[in-house]
């Protein structure tokens, strides 16, 4: 299979990174900002009187130190990281000799409360952010009972950066849970597409295959003592359904064995379509209920999800009419049209009223599941006069099959799966 890509560089850069880059440029533009740079008569910001003591230069490097240290610790202990680097920037602002937490002391404050949002759970991210929001307040609060001046508009504008950025954590963290879960969903219902395909695809090769044999079967015992000729026909008609049963097990589960991708719900790794009708009308004509095929309409090339559906919505009726009908003669016609292909299997036979597993088995279900994938139309029920009807519409314009994104991996499952369905 092909390696999964890379994610985008910036994707691949650790949160803790960008802390650390926030943090220094954040520090550089304060510097900067209590500089006179060219073009200014004056600093944008005039500098405090610890700024340049040692004092001062000795808070700005332990604080430094601590938003570093958080930096480094946010991917394995978010909270206490943040801890730091709420520390730092505290220590950070005090060097400063402001009166409230600047913006740009807060911004790696602001990037770490969104990546713990991003990649935590929810509790730790709103513990996050009240830690954040507390600390802007209890700063606030000690310079008013210090009777100190506080920047009070500047906190409020500080606090609402913390929440928005924990909102967009938290939108991120909620946008890869649902597509956690959309991928979750699509890989369940693709093993359960697949699961089911395996089972149609074992009923509709088996259920036929053991009703010839049991038919051959009764015939070979009522006959084994007066016409030996005749029970041994039987016998080698058994033999060869048998076989042939046994080698289609085979070829599917060589498919299934594969490391490609295992066929879809519309493909039959058999290869089996319309042009093997008239086989499958002989061996049942050979196990004493005769099936007469009537064609109409112009033949034409037809998708190959298209013929093997109607080839196996065709075997798994006359099945059922060997089975359950109890009729000796069924009529199956095959009607091209120019949009669509129609099925019907009728016969005259007693029909679900007395075997109610004709009506209601896996057959039916298989068949309307199939008529289902490619967008068609099936009816299946007892004729007014008496017997049973089994009739399909399956469009021949090129239509979406429904998608099963199942591979190799997933094999083994479908097939105990398909087992248990059946």
């Amino acid at each position: 299979m092909p390696a999964t890509p890379p994610p985008p560089l910036l994707r691949r850069v650790p949160p803790g990174v960008w802390t650390a880059v926030t943090w220094c440029a954040g520090a550089a533009l304060s510097f900067l900002l209590r500089l006179r740079l060219p073009g200014e008569s004056e600093p944008t910001v005039y500098p405090g009187v610890l700024l340049y003591r040692w004092d001062g230069l000795t808070a700005l490097a332990l604080a430094t130190a601590l938003a570093l240290t958080g930096s480094a610790r946010l991917p394995r202990r978010p909270l206490g990281a943040l801890g730091l680097l709420l520390a730092g920037s505290v220590i950070g602002s005090t060097a400063l000799s402001v009166a409230e937490i600047p913006l740009l002391q807060f911004l790696a404050v602001d990037v770490a409360v969104c990546a713990i949002a991003a990649t935590w759970p929810r509790r730790t991210g709103l513990i996050a952010l009240a830690m954040s929001l507390g600390v802007l307040i209890g700063y606030a609060a000690t310079r008013v009972l210090c009777g100190w001046p506080v920047g009070t508009s500047t906190e409020l504008t500080v606090a609402l950066t913390t929440v928005i950025a924990w909102l967009l954590g938290n939108s991120a963290h909620q946008a890869r849970e649902h597509a956690e879960r959309s991928r979750t969903q699509a890989a369940a219902q693709a093993v359960t597409a697949e699961r089911l395909r395996i089972a149609r695809e074992l009923h509709d090769m088996v259920a036929h295959s053991i009703g010839i044999i049991a038919l051959q079967a009764g015939a070979a015992r009522r006959v084994i003592d007066t016409q030996p000729a005749g029970a041994r026909d039987a016998l080698d008609a058994i033999e060869s359904a048998s076989r042939e049963t046994l080698s289609g097990l085979r070829r599917m589960l060589g498919a299934l064995r594969q490391a490609a991708p295992v066929p879809g719900p519309a493909t039959d790794v058999q290869g089996l379509g319309l042009a093997d009708l008239d086989r499958l009308a002989a061996n049942t004509t050979a196990a004493g209920v005769r099936v007469d095929v009537r064609r109409s309409g112009t033949p034409r090339p037809l998708p190959p999800e298209v013929d093997m559906s109607a080839y196996r919505i065709v075997q798994e009726a006359v099945t059922n009419v060997v089975r359950h009908a109890g009729a000796g003669a069924c009529r199956v016609t095959i009607d091209h049209r120019e949009d669509a292909l129609s099925v019907e299997v009728v016969d005259g036979g007693r029909g679900p009223e007395r075997d109610t597993g004709y009506g209601y088995g896996y057959g039916l279900l298989g068949m309307r599941e199939r008529v289902g994938l490619l967008h068609g139309e099936f009816t299946a029920g007892p004729r007014p006069g008496g017997g049973f009807r089994v009739a399909a519409r399956l469009p021949v314009a090129t239509v979406p099959v429904a998608p099963v994104a199942a591979v190799a991996a997933v094999s083994g499952a479908a097939v105990s799966g398909a087992a248990v369905a059946r």
